[in-house]
Protein backbone atom coordinates (compact mmCIF):
# COMPACT_ATOMS: atom_id res chain seq x y z
CA UNK A 1 0.00 0.00 0.00
CA UNK A 2 1.32 3.44 -0.95
CA UNK A 3 1.09 5.66 2.14
CA UNK A 4 3.34 8.50 1.01
CA UNK A 5 1.15 9.67 -1.92
CA UNK A 6 -1.81 9.71 0.47
CA UNK A 7 0.10 11.88 2.94
CA UNK A 8 1.19 14.13 0.08
CA UNK A 9 -2.40 14.80 -0.99
CA UNK A 10 -3.51 15.28 2.62
CA UNK A 11 -0.72 17.82 3.07
CA UNK A 12 -1.75 19.77 -0.01
CA UNK A 13 -5.37 19.72 1.15
CA UNK A 14 -4.45 21.01 4.61
CA UNK A 15 -2.43 23.86 3.12
CA UNK A 16 -5.40 24.96 1.01
CA UNK A 17 -7.80 24.52 3.92
CA UNK A 18 -5.63 26.59 6.27
CA UNK A 19 -6.22 29.74 4.22
CA UNK A 20 -9.98 29.39 4.64
CA UNK A 21 -9.38 29.54 8.40
CA UNK A 22 -8.19 33.13 7.91
CA UNK A 23 -11.52 34.34 6.50
CA UNK A 24 -13.28 34.70 9.89
CA UNK A 25 -10.56 37.20 10.88
CA UNK A 26 -12.19 39.72 8.53
CA UNK A 27 -15.51 39.23 10.32
CA UNK A 28 -13.77 39.57 13.69
CA UNK A 29 -12.22 42.89 12.63
CA UNK A 30 -15.46 44.23 11.12
CA UNK A 31 -17.42 43.54 14.31
CA UNK A 32 -14.49 44.50 16.59
CA UNK A 33 -14.52 41.17 18.40
CA UNK A 34 -10.76 41.02 19.10
CA UNK A 35 -10.61 37.23 18.79
CA UNK A 36 -8.67 36.98 15.53
CA UNK A 37 -5.92 35.02 17.30
CA UNK A 38 -8.36 32.07 17.53
CA UNK A 39 -8.20 31.76 13.75
CA UNK A 40 -4.61 32.84 13.13
CA UNK A 41 -3.44 30.20 15.60
CA UNK A 42 -5.51 27.54 13.85
CA UNK A 43 -4.18 28.74 10.49
CA UNK A 44 -0.52 28.35 11.49
CA UNK A 45 -1.02 24.90 13.04
CA UNK A 46 -2.90 23.63 9.98
CA UNK A 47 -0.50 25.26 7.52
CA UNK A 48 2.65 23.94 9.21
CA UNK A 49 1.21 20.42 9.42
CA UNK A 50 0.20 20.51 5.77
CA UNK A 51 3.62 21.76 4.67
CA UNK A 52 5.32 19.07 6.77
CA UNK A 53 3.24 16.35 5.08
CA UNK A 54 3.95 17.80 1.65
CA UNK A 55 7.70 18.34 2.12
CA UNK A 56 8.18 14.84 3.51
CA UNK A 57 6.43 13.24 0.53
CA UNK A 58 6.68 15.67 -2.40
CA UNK A 59 8.59 13.20 -4.56
CA UNK A 60 5.59 10.84 -4.41
CA UNK A 61 2.98 13.19 -5.83
CA UNK A 62 3.04 11.70 -9.33
CA UNK A 63 2.28 8.14 -8.21
CA UNK A 64 -1.08 6.70 -9.17
CA UNK A 65 -3.62 6.25 -6.38
CA UNK A 66 -5.27 2.84 -6.60
CA UNK A 67 -8.77 1.99 -5.40
CA UNK A 68 -7.54 0.76 -2.01
CA UNK A 69 -5.64 4.00 -1.43
CA UNK A 70 -8.71 5.85 -2.68
CA UNK A 71 -10.79 4.50 0.21
CA UNK A 72 -8.10 5.41 2.75
CA UNK A 73 -7.61 8.88 1.29
CA UNK A 74 -11.35 9.62 1.30
CA UNK A 75 -11.78 8.62 4.95
CA UNK A 76 -8.53 10.31 6.01
CA UNK A 77 -9.58 13.59 4.42
CA UNK A 78 -12.81 13.77 6.41
CA UNK A 79 -11.38 12.57 9.72
CA UNK A 80 -8.22 14.69 9.55
CA UNK A 81 -9.91 17.84 8.28
CA UNK A 82 -12.50 17.59 11.04
CA UNK A 83 -9.71 17.55 13.63
CA UNK A 84 -8.00 20.63 12.20
CA UNK A 85 -11.33 22.39 11.60
CA UNK A 86 -12.06 22.12 15.33
CA UNK A 87 -8.99 24.19 16.27
CA UNK A 88 -10.74 27.63 16.29
CA UNK A 89 -13.27 26.19 18.76
CA UNK A 90 -10.54 24.78 21.01
CA UNK A 91 -8.48 27.98 20.78
CA UNK A 92 -11.49 30.23 21.36
CA UNK A 93 -10.75 33.17 23.65
CA UNK A 94 -14.43 33.99 24.17
CA UNK A 95 -16.03 30.59 24.84
CA UNK A 96 -14.94 27.34 26.45
CA UNK A 97 -15.43 24.22 24.34
CA UNK A 98 -14.62 20.68 25.39
CA UNK A 99 -12.71 18.55 22.91
CA UNK A 100 -15.80 16.39 22.36
CA UNK A 101 -18.11 19.37 21.77
CA UNK A 102 -15.62 21.00 19.39
CA UNK A 103 -15.22 17.79 17.42
CA UNK A 104 -18.98 17.16 17.34
CA UNK A 105 -19.71 20.68 16.07
CA UNK A 106 -17.09 20.57 13.32
CA UNK A 107 -18.05 17.04 12.28
CA UNK A 108 -21.65 18.20 12.02
CA UNK A 109 -20.50 21.19 9.96
CA UNK A 110 -18.20 19.45 7.48
CA UNK A 111 -20.61 16.56 6.94
CA UNK A 112 -23.42 19.15 6.49
CA UNK A 113 -25.48 17.41 9.16
CA UNK A 114 -26.49 20.51 11.09
CA UNK A 115 -26.78 19.04 14.59
CA UNK A 116 -25.44 21.44 17.20
CA UNK A 117 -24.39 21.41 20.84
CA UNK A 118 -24.35 25.22 21.03
CA UNK A 119 -27.10 26.90 23.05
CA UNK A 120 -27.78 30.63 22.91
CA UNK A 121 -26.35 31.08 19.43
CA UNK A 122 -27.05 34.82 19.49
CA UNK A 123 -24.42 35.18 22.26
CA UNK A 124 -21.61 33.70 20.16
CA UNK A 125 -19.24 35.87 18.17
CA UNK A 126 -20.14 36.70 14.58
CA UNK A 127 -16.80 35.31 13.44
CA UNK A 128 -17.53 31.91 15.00
CA UNK A 129 -21.02 31.80 13.50
CA UNK A 130 -19.49 32.69 10.13
CA UNK A 131 -16.82 30.01 10.55
CA UNK A 132 -19.27 27.19 11.27
CA UNK A 133 -21.39 28.25 8.27
CA UNK A 134 -18.25 28.39 6.12
CA UNK A 135 -17.34 24.86 7.24
CA UNK A 136 -20.71 23.60 6.03
CA UNK A 137 -20.23 25.33 2.70
CA UNK A 138 -16.74 23.84 2.27
CA UNK A 139 -18.10 20.45 3.31
CA UNK A 140 -20.75 20.75 0.62
CA UNK A 141 -18.06 21.42 -1.99
CA UNK A 142 -16.24 18.25 -0.97
CA UNK A 143 -19.45 16.23 -0.95
CA UNK A 144 -20.28 17.16 -4.54
CA UNK A 145 -16.93 15.83 -5.75
CA UNK A 146 -17.33 12.69 -3.64
CA UNK A 147 -20.83 12.02 -4.93
CA UNK A 148 -20.28 12.70 -8.62
CA UNK A 149 -16.62 11.88 -9.20
CA UNK A 150 -15.22 9.68 -6.41
CA UNK A 151 -17.96 7.28 -5.26
CA UNK A 152 -18.79 6.08 -8.80
CA UNK A 153 -15.11 5.25 -9.35
CA UNK A 154 -14.96 3.36 -6.05
CA UNK A 155 -18.25 1.58 -6.82
CA UNK A 156 -19.84 2.53 -3.50
CA UNK A 157 -23.34 1.18 -2.86
CA UNK A 158 -24.68 1.24 -6.40
CA UNK A 159 -23.20 4.60 -7.36
CA UNK A 160 -21.63 2.84 -10.36
CA UNK A 161 -24.96 3.83 -11.87
CA UNK A 162 -23.44 7.25 -12.50
CA UNK A 163 -20.40 6.07 -14.39
CA UNK A 164 -22.39 3.67 -16.55
CA UNK A 165 -22.82 4.79 -20.18
CA UNK A 166 -26.56 4.26 -20.19
CA UNK A 167 -27.54 5.08 -16.67
CA UNK A 168 -29.86 7.99 -17.20
CA UNK A 169 -28.42 11.08 -15.58
CA UNK A 170 -25.01 10.75 -17.18
CA UNK A 171 -26.15 8.90 -20.29
CA UNK A 172 -24.47 10.22 -23.42
CA UNK A 173 -23.73 13.54 -21.73
CA UNK A 174 -20.99 12.47 -19.35
CA UNK A 175 -19.23 15.12 -17.35
CA UNK A 176 -15.63 15.88 -18.16
CA UNK A 177 -13.56 12.79 -17.48
CA UNK A 178 -10.92 14.27 -15.20
CA UNK A 179 -11.87 14.70 -11.55
CA UNK A 180 -10.19 18.12 -11.36
CA UNK A 181 -12.16 19.40 -14.35
CA UNK A 182 -15.37 17.87 -13.03
CA UNK A 183 -14.80 19.53 -9.66
CA UNK A 184 -14.25 22.96 -11.20
CA UNK A 185 -17.41 22.69 -13.28
CA UNK A 186 -19.57 21.57 -10.36
CA UNK A 187 -18.09 24.12 -7.96
CA UNK A 188 -18.93 26.85 -10.45
CA UNK A 189 -22.59 25.78 -10.32
CA UNK A 190 -22.32 25.57 -6.53
CA UNK A 191 -20.96 29.13 -6.36
CA UNK A 192 -23.66 30.49 -8.68
CA UNK A 193 -26.38 28.90 -6.53
CA UNK A 194 -24.79 30.33 -3.36
CA UNK A 195 -24.56 33.87 -4.73
CA UNK A 196 -28.12 33.70 -6.05
CA UNK A 197 -29.39 32.42 -2.71
CA UNK A 198 -27.54 35.16 -0.81
CA UNK A 199 -28.96 37.84 -3.11
CA UNK A 200 -32.53 36.52 -2.67
CA UNK A 201 -32.22 36.23 1.12
CA UNK A 202 -30.91 39.79 1.39
CA UNK A 203 -33.70 41.28 -0.69
CA UNK A 204 -36.27 39.21 1.23
CA UNK A 205 -35.34 40.95 4.47
CA UNK A 206 -32.27 39.25 5.96
CA UNK A 207 -29.29 41.29 7.11
CA UNK A 208 -26.20 40.95 4.91
CA UNK A 209 -24.45 38.79 7.51
CA UNK A 210 -27.44 36.46 7.87
CA UNK A 211 -27.90 36.30 4.10
CA UNK A 212 -24.27 35.26 3.57
CA UNK A 213 -24.14 32.64 6.32
CA UNK A 214 -27.57 31.18 5.57
CA UNK A 215 -26.83 30.99 1.84
CA UNK A 216 -23.75 28.93 2.79
CA UNK A 217 -25.79 26.50 4.86
CA UNK A 218 -28.77 26.38 2.48
CA UNK A 219 -26.88 25.43 -0.67
CA UNK A 220 -24.71 23.03 1.33
CA UNK A 221 -27.95 21.54 2.73
CA UNK A 222 -26.34 21.96 6.12
CA UNK A 223 -29.02 23.56 8.26
CA UNK A 224 -26.86 25.62 10.62
CA UNK A 225 -28.48 28.91 11.60
CA UNK A 226 -27.34 31.90 13.63
CA UNK A 227 -30.32 31.58 15.96
CA UNK A 228 -31.64 28.95 18.36
CA UNK A 229 -35.05 29.32 16.71
CA UNK A 230 -33.51 28.57 13.31
CA UNK A 231 -35.69 30.05 10.53
CA UNK A 232 -38.59 30.69 12.91
CA UNK A 233 -36.54 33.70 14.05
CA UNK A 234 -37.22 35.48 10.74
CA UNK A 235 -41.00 34.91 10.74
CA UNK A 236 -41.18 35.77 7.04
CA UNK A 237 -42.99 33.83 4.34
CA UNK A 238 -40.82 35.53 1.71
CA UNK A 239 -37.65 34.18 3.34
CA UNK A 240 -39.25 30.75 3.78
CA UNK A 241 -40.14 30.58 0.09
CA UNK A 242 -36.63 31.57 -0.99
CA UNK A 243 -35.27 28.84 1.24
CA UNK A 244 -37.71 26.26 -0.17
CA UNK A 245 -36.55 27.00 -3.72
CA UNK A 246 -32.84 26.78 -2.98
CA UNK A 247 -33.14 23.75 -0.70
CA UNK A 248 -35.00 21.95 -3.46
CA UNK A 249 -32.44 22.94 -6.12
CA UNK A 250 -29.53 21.96 -3.88
CA UNK A 251 -31.14 18.59 -3.22
CA UNK A 252 -31.07 17.75 -6.93
CA UNK A 253 -28.16 16.07 -8.70
CA UNK A 254 -25.56 18.72 -9.51
CA UNK A 255 -24.69 17.03 -12.78
CA UNK A 256 -28.23 17.92 -13.91
CA UNK A 257 -27.58 21.56 -13.04
CA UNK A 258 -24.33 21.34 -14.99
CA UNK A 259 -26.01 19.90 -18.08
CA UNK A 260 -28.94 22.32 -17.95
CA UNK A 261 -26.55 25.26 -17.55
CA UNK A 262 -24.07 24.29 -20.26
CA UNK A 263 -26.78 23.28 -22.75
CA UNK A 264 -29.13 26.11 -21.72
CA UNK A 265 -31.96 23.60 -21.67
CA UNK A 266 -34.04 22.48 -18.65
CA UNK A 267 -35.16 19.29 -20.42
CA UNK A 268 -32.49 17.26 -18.60
CA UNK A 269 -34.40 17.64 -15.34
CA UNK A 270 -37.59 16.20 -16.79
CA UNK A 271 -35.77 13.37 -18.56
CA UNK A 272 -34.14 12.16 -15.35
CA UNK A 273 -35.96 9.39 -13.46
CA UNK A 274 -34.45 10.26 -10.10
CA UNK A 275 -35.37 13.95 -10.32
CA UNK A 276 -38.97 13.13 -11.25
CA UNK A 277 -39.16 10.66 -8.34
CA UNK A 278 -37.61 13.32 -6.06
CA UNK A 279 -40.28 15.85 -7.01
CA UNK A 280 -43.08 13.30 -6.67
CA UNK A 281 -42.00 12.21 -3.17
CA UNK A 282 -41.74 15.78 -1.89
CA UNK A 283 -45.04 16.90 -3.44
CA UNK A 284 -46.88 13.83 -2.12
CA UNK A 285 -45.46 14.28 1.37
CA UNK A 286 -46.35 17.98 1.38
CA UNK A 287 -49.96 17.29 0.39
CA UNK A 288 -50.34 14.51 2.95
CA UNK A 289 -48.87 16.58 5.79
CA UNK A 290 -50.97 19.63 4.87
CA UNK A 291 -54.19 17.59 4.81
CA UNK A 292 -53.25 15.96 8.13
CA UNK A 293 -52.55 19.34 9.75
CA UNK A 294 -55.94 20.65 8.61
CA UNK A 295 -57.65 17.46 9.79
CA UNK A 296 -56.11 17.81 13.25
CA UNK A 297 -57.30 21.40 13.62
CA UNK A 298 -54.78 23.75 12.03
CA UNK A 299 -56.19 26.78 10.24
CA UNK A 300 -56.20 26.34 6.48
CA UNK A 301 -54.41 29.48 5.27
CA UNK A 302 -51.34 30.59 3.33
CA UNK A 303 -49.12 30.51 6.44
CA UNK A 304 -49.93 26.83 6.98
CA UNK A 305 -49.12 25.98 3.35
CA UNK A 306 -45.77 27.78 3.49
CA UNK A 307 -44.87 26.29 6.88
CA UNK A 308 -45.64 22.71 5.87
CA UNK A 309 -43.91 23.15 2.51
CA UNK A 310 -40.83 24.54 4.27
CA UNK A 311 -40.60 21.69 6.79
CA UNK A 312 -41.30 19.05 4.15
CA UNK A 313 -38.56 20.28 1.82
CA UNK A 314 -36.17 20.89 4.71
CA UNK A 315 -36.45 17.31 5.97
CA UNK A 316 -36.70 15.67 2.54
CA UNK A 317 -33.48 17.34 1.40
CA UNK A 318 -31.87 16.71 4.84
CA UNK A 319 -31.22 20.44 5.29
CA UNK A 320 -32.66 20.48 8.79
CA UNK A 321 -33.91 24.06 9.08
CA UNK A 322 -37.02 24.49 11.21
CA UNK A 323 -39.59 27.28 11.22
CA UNK A 324 -41.95 25.79 13.81
CA UNK A 325 -42.08 23.24 16.61
CA UNK A 326 -42.37 20.33 14.19
CA UNK A 327 -41.87 17.80 17.00
CA UNK A 328 -45.19 18.96 18.51
CA UNK A 329 -47.13 18.46 15.28
CA UNK A 330 -49.94 15.91 15.66
CA UNK A 331 -50.06 12.18 15.02
CA UNK A 332 -47.62 10.58 12.59
CA UNK A 333 -46.23 13.83 11.13
CA UNK A 334 -42.96 14.16 13.14
CA UNK A 335 -42.08 10.53 12.37
CA UNK A 336 -42.96 11.03 8.70
CA UNK A 337 -40.64 14.04 8.52
CA UNK A 338 -37.83 11.94 9.99
CA UNK A 339 -38.50 9.20 7.42
CA UNK A 340 -38.27 11.76 4.62
CA UNK A 341 -34.76 12.44 5.90
CA UNK A 342 -34.02 8.72 5.78
CA UNK A 343 -34.94 8.64 2.08
CA UNK A 344 -32.87 11.76 1.55
CA UNK A 345 -32.05 13.91 -1.45
CA UNK A 346 -30.74 12.96 -4.89
CA UNK A 347 -27.39 11.31 -5.46
CA UNK A 348 -24.86 13.83 -6.69
CA UNK A 349 -26.24 16.52 -4.39
CA UNK A 350 -25.05 17.87 -1.06
CA UNK A 351 -27.92 16.07 0.68
CA UNK A 352 -27.78 13.00 2.89
CA UNK A 353 -29.98 9.96 3.43
CA UNK A 354 -30.19 6.72 1.50
CA UNK A 355 -30.64 8.79 -1.70
CA UNK A 356 -33.60 8.93 -4.06
CA UNK A 357 -31.95 6.84 -6.77
CA UNK A 358 -31.39 3.92 -4.39
CA UNK A 359 -34.97 4.12 -3.08
CA UNK A 360 -36.19 4.19 -6.69
CA UNK A 361 -34.16 1.06 -7.47
CA UNK A 362 -35.54 -0.68 -4.35
CA UNK A 363 -39.08 0.34 -5.30
CA UNK A 364 -38.74 -1.01 -8.85
CA UNK A 365 -37.04 -4.17 -7.64
CA UNK A 366 -39.92 -4.72 -5.21
CA UNK A 367 -42.44 -4.26 -8.02
CA UNK A 368 -40.49 -6.73 -10.14
CA UNK A 369 -40.65 -9.38 -7.40
CA UNK A 370 -44.41 -8.91 -7.00
CA UNK A 371 -44.90 -9.44 -10.75
CA UNK A 372 -42.79 -12.58 -10.67
CA UNK A 373 -44.97 -14.01 -7.89
CA UNK A 374 -47.92 -14.09 -10.26
CA UNK A 375 -45.84 -14.97 -13.36
CA UNK A 376 -42.88 -17.05 -12.09
CA UNK A 377 -41.54 -17.86 -15.57
CA UNK A 378 -41.64 -14.30 -16.87
CA UNK A 379 -38.59 -12.14 -17.48
CA UNK A 380 -39.24 -8.74 -15.89
CA UNK A 381 -36.30 -6.36 -16.30
CA UNK A 382 -35.84 -3.39 -13.99
CA UNK A 383 -35.49 -0.16 -15.95
CA UNK A 384 -34.14 3.21 -14.81
CA UNK A 385 -34.39 6.05 -17.28
CA UNK A 386 -35.51 3.67 -20.02
CA UNK A 387 -32.37 1.55 -19.64
CA UNK A 388 -32.22 -1.95 -18.16
CA UNK A 389 -30.53 -1.93 -14.76
CA UNK A 390 -27.52 -4.20 -14.53
CA UNK A 391 -28.03 -6.97 -11.92
CA UNK A 392 -24.75 -6.22 -10.14
CA UNK A 393 -25.82 -2.61 -9.54
CA UNK A 394 -29.17 -3.74 -8.12
CA UNK A 395 -27.32 -6.19 -5.86
CA UNK A 396 -25.01 -3.40 -4.73
CA UNK A 397 -27.99 -1.21 -3.82
CA UNK A 398 -29.58 -4.04 -1.83
CA UNK A 399 -26.24 -4.64 -0.14
CA UNK A 400 -25.99 -0.97 0.80
CA UNK A 401 -29.52 -1.02 2.21
CA UNK A 402 -28.76 -4.12 4.30
CA UNK A 403 -25.58 -2.62 5.76
CA UNK A 404 -27.42 0.66 6.36
CA UNK A 405 -30.12 -1.11 8.41
CA UNK A 406 -27.54 -3.08 10.41
CA UNK A 407 -25.53 0.08 11.14
CA UNK A 408 -28.70 1.95 12.16
CA UNK A 409 -29.74 -0.84 14.55
CA UNK A 410 -26.26 -1.22 16.05
CA UNK A 411 -25.77 2.52 16.64
CA UNK A 412 -29.27 2.92 18.10
CA UNK A 413 -28.62 0.02 20.49
CA UNK A 414 -25.31 1.59 21.50
CA UNK A 415 -27.06 4.89 22.26
CA UNK A 416 -29.63 3.05 24.38
CA UNK A 417 -26.84 1.40 26.36
CA UNK A 418 -25.50 4.83 27.31
CA UNK A 419 -28.70 6.25 28.71
CA UNK A 420 -30.79 7.64 25.85
CA UNK A 421 -34.49 6.80 25.66
CA UNK A 422 -35.66 4.98 22.53
CA UNK A 423 -37.17 7.99 20.72
CA UNK A 424 -34.05 10.08 21.34
CA UNK A 425 -31.67 7.26 20.35
CA UNK A 426 -33.61 6.24 17.24
CA UNK A 427 -34.07 9.79 15.95
CA UNK A 428 -30.57 11.00 16.88
CA UNK A 429 -28.93 8.13 14.99
CA UNK A 430 -31.33 8.67 12.08
CA UNK A 431 -30.59 12.40 12.04
CA UNK A 432 -26.83 11.72 12.15
CA UNK A 433 -26.37 8.79 9.77
CA UNK A 434 -28.64 10.57 7.26
CA UNK A 435 -26.90 13.93 7.83
CA UNK A 436 -30.24 15.51 8.67
CA UNK A 437 -29.67 17.38 11.96
CA UNK A 438 -32.87 17.77 14.00
CA UNK A 439 -34.33 14.76 15.75
CA UNK A 440 -37.06 13.98 18.27
CA UNK A 441 -37.14 13.63 22.03
CA UNK A 442 -34.12 15.13 23.81
CA UNK A 443 -32.51 16.16 20.50
CA UNK A 444 -35.49 17.98 19.00
CA UNK A 445 -33.82 21.37 19.62
CA UNK A 446 -30.12 20.64 20.13
CA UNK A 447 -27.71 17.92 21.24
CA UNK A 448 -26.19 19.64 24.28
CA UNK A 449 -27.91 17.35 26.81
CA UNK A 450 -26.23 14.17 25.52
CA UNK A 451 -23.24 12.64 27.28
CA UNK A 452 -19.81 12.56 25.66
CA UNK A 453 -20.03 8.90 24.62
CA UNK A 454 -23.29 9.59 22.79
CA UNK A 455 -21.79 12.65 21.06
CA UNK A 456 -18.77 10.63 19.91
CA UNK A 457 -21.11 7.88 18.66
CA UNK A 458 -23.15 10.39 16.69
CA UNK A 459 -20.00 12.03 15.29
CA UNK A 460 -18.98 8.62 13.97
CA UNK A 461 -22.51 8.21 12.57
CA UNK A 462 -22.27 11.51 10.69
CA UNK A 463 -19.02 10.54 8.99
CA UNK A 464 -20.36 7.04 8.34
CA UNK A 465 -23.42 8.44 6.60
CA UNK A 466 -21.53 11.08 4.68
CA UNK A 467 -19.06 8.49 3.33
CA UNK A 468 -21.96 6.28 2.19
CA UNK A 469 -21.25 3.71 4.95
CA UNK A 470 -19.21 1.30 2.81
CA UNK A 471 -16.29 3.70 2.38
CA UNK A 472 -15.66 3.80 6.13
CA UNK A 473 -16.73 0.29 7.13
CA UNK A 474 -14.53 -1.38 4.51
CA UNK A 475 -11.49 -0.01 6.37
CA UNK A 476 -12.60 -1.92 9.47
CA UNK A 477 -12.54 -5.29 7.72
CA UNK A 478 -9.41 -7.51 7.91
CA UNK A 479 -9.53 -8.53 4.23
CA UNK A 480 -9.10 -4.89 3.17
CA UNK A 481 -5.63 -4.80 4.71
CA UNK A 482 -4.46 -8.04 3.14
CA UNK A 483 -2.02 -7.47 0.27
Amino acid sequence: MKVRPILNLLGIGLVYFSFFQLLPIAISLIYEENNFTDYSGAFFITLITGIAFWVATYKEKQETIRIKEGFILTVAFWVLFTVFASLPFLLSSTHDFSIVDAYFETTSALTTTGSTVLVGLESYSKSLLFYRALLQWLGGMGIIVLAVAIFPLLGVGGMQLYKNEGSGVMGDNKLRPKIAETAKSLWFIYLILTLSCCFCYFFSGMSLFDAVTHSFTTVAIGGFSNYDESFAYFDSNAIYMVSIIFMFLSGANFSLHFLAYTKLNPKYYFQDSEFKFYGTVILSAFLLITVAMIYYGSTNNFDLIVTTAFQTVSFATTTGYVNSDYYLWPSFIPFMLLMLGVIGACAGSTGGGIKMIRVLVLYKQGGRELKKLTHPQSVVPVKIGGKILQPEIAESVWGFFSVYILAYVFLTTFMLLYGSDFITAFSAVGASINNLGPGLGDVSQNYSSLNDISKITLSFSMILGRLEIYTLLVLLTPFFWKS
